[in-house]
């Protein structure tokens, strides 16, 4: 599709106009990475914490940064020393936002395989996700065409870039369980049916992308050390800002529980703002009983649970596959352990698949994806990119309704926007005053300072009536509407 290289060139271009823009924190994480796995040796690349942002991706992001350091040191070598922390030169700038620009040109090529609609490459524009995501969707297209150990290669290959893809892992193990191991006839499983010897390959192609990844690491006895970094459960329940999700209401209501009860003087507790303060730590709630990582894992699990019953006893086909890919996704994001804002294009990208299968499918993206991008707006924070954020987020937007409504001849109006009824467009609307109050006019009351978290907070739990909103009701369509509504 030559349309796709055309957006893809366009947003490219975009991009380059943005590099001078702001950069968080995950620049200096990167960069640091880049001086790690360039200059010290294996054997110290998960035991080195000169700087606080500690390597803790899977090996092969490792040997990935450790090959991106090979180009970085021909733009500026100095950005390659451990010892220089928060080291940001324009050398270093140019280079970081042009390996993620480049990197990103692999999603454009699943895009392009999977001939998704263009409007899907310009959801991803932050770190090196974009690279990762089109592993995702070569991986899911895999699947879609029954190249089932293709699938299972290049998924093994993402999980060992980045872990969070985990979450998705459930589906992705029935799916190929019941449709590569078992035969099918007429949705129903043969048990007879069972190749011990697809099951074994399956399990090779899998423990053999493990071993290429982890075998320096087995040889030099570090896997717990590399496991301790993957896996740092002292972190603590909610990310800084927290990610619109069940905890960030559970949050919201202990903190206006702790607030009320000072004021009454029912509580010993004292209402703060750490939880919000940009602080990764442990955290008690003063109120509510404080969530260990183990409840908030059998609440994830228990959310999925209906989800995969179905992919193993109820499933037609792929579309079930990607339902619960998304499902999964939903479920880890909602419930899980220190959940990053940006987790929510995990479950945007697969949902993209669905958009033009059913008009509920795509009534549920149009919500989601709008909340869930509005919800990342805190991560950029500084008012030089207030303009470009609104700007771009109105763009999206006006295309999406558009497209979408335009192919399932749902019109704009008064009354509700494109596919969405009355209260869900009003819901959506509701992100306008919202942005004005948060941007405009908070930062100019007295109370500011003494409330700085209220702005993080408002649209934490805002968007969380959203997301929540579209789980329920995507769970709705996937276990209880059997007539395809497609175009």
């Amino acid at each position: 599709m030559r349309e796709v290289w055309q957006v893809s060139l366009a947003v490219s271009c975009i991009k380059l106009l943005l590099i001078p823009s702001y950069h968080s924190t995950d620049f200096e994480v990167h960069r640091n990475w880049l001086a790690i796995t360039f200059s010290r040796p294996i054997e110290q690349w998960y035991y080195e914490k000169t700087s606080e942002w500690t390597l803790d991706y899977p090996p092969f992001f490792a040997w990935f940064e450790h090959f991106l350091a090979k180009v970085a040191y021909y733009f500026d070598r100095d950005m390659l020393n451990v010892e220089n922390l928060n080291y940001a030169s324009e050398a270093t700038v140019l280079f970081q936002r042009l390996s993620v620009i480049v990197t990103d040109f692999i999603l454009v090529l699943a895009v392009k395989n999977n001939c998704l609609l263009p409007l899907t490459l310009s959801h991803i524009h932050f770190q090196y996700n974009g690279f990762m995501f089109g592993i995702l969707i070569w991986s899911m297209t895999c699947m879609l065409q029954d190249q089932f150990i293709w699938s299972a290669l290049w998924f093994a290959v993402l999980l060992n870039f980045k872990h969070i893809y985990l979450y998705i892992a459930p589906a992705y193990f029935i799916y190929l369980l019941r449709n590569y191991c078992f035969k099918a006839t007429g949705g129903s499983l043969q048990w007879s049916s069972f190749s011990p010897f697809r099951l074994i390959t399956l399990g090779f192609v899998v423990i053999y992308v493990f071993a290429l990844s982890f075998g320096p690491f087995i040889y030099l006895k570090q896997v717990p050390q590399v496991l301790s970094r993957l896996f740092p459960f002292k972190r603590g329940l909610c990310h800084a800002y927290w990610a619109p999700n069940f905890w960030a209401l559970y949050n919201f209501v202990d903190k206006t529980l702790t607030i009320l009860g000072s004021r009454l003087h029912l509580t010993t507790g004292t209402p703060s703002a750490v939880m919000t303060g940009g602080l990764v730590q442990e955290f008690h709630h003063v109120v509510l009983p404080s969530v260990p990582p183990v409840v908030t894992l059998l609440a994830t699990v228990t959310s999925i649970l209906v989800a995969m019953y179905y992919l193993w006893s109820k499933s037609k086909g792929p579309e079930d596959f990607v339902r619960a890919v998304v499902l999964c996704a939903f479920g880890s994001y909602l419930f899980g352990w220190h959940v990053h804002e940006k987790a929510i294009l995990i479950i945007i990208l697969p949902l993209c698949l669905l958009v033009f299968n059913k008009r509920e499918d795509a009534s549920i993206f149009l919500i989601l994806s709008t909340t869930g991008h509005y919800s990342i707006f805190p991560l950029l924070f500084t008012s030089a990119e207030t303009t470009t954020k609104i700007l771009l987020m109105l763009a999206y937007s006006v295309f999406a309704f558009s497209s979408l409504g335009y192919i399932y001849k749902s019109n704009w109006s008064w009354q509700s926007l494109p596919l969405l009824n009355s209260l869900e467009s009003l819901y959506i609307v509701g992100l306008i005053p919202l942005e004005v109050w948060n941007s405009a006019i908070f930062p100019f009351l007295d109370f500011s300072e003494k409330f700085p978290f209220l702005p993080l907070m408002l649209t934490s739990v805002y968007c969380s009536f959203g997301i929540i909103y579209s789980w329920i009701k995507f769970y709705k369509i996937t276990l209880f509407d059997k007539k395809l509504k497609s175009q």
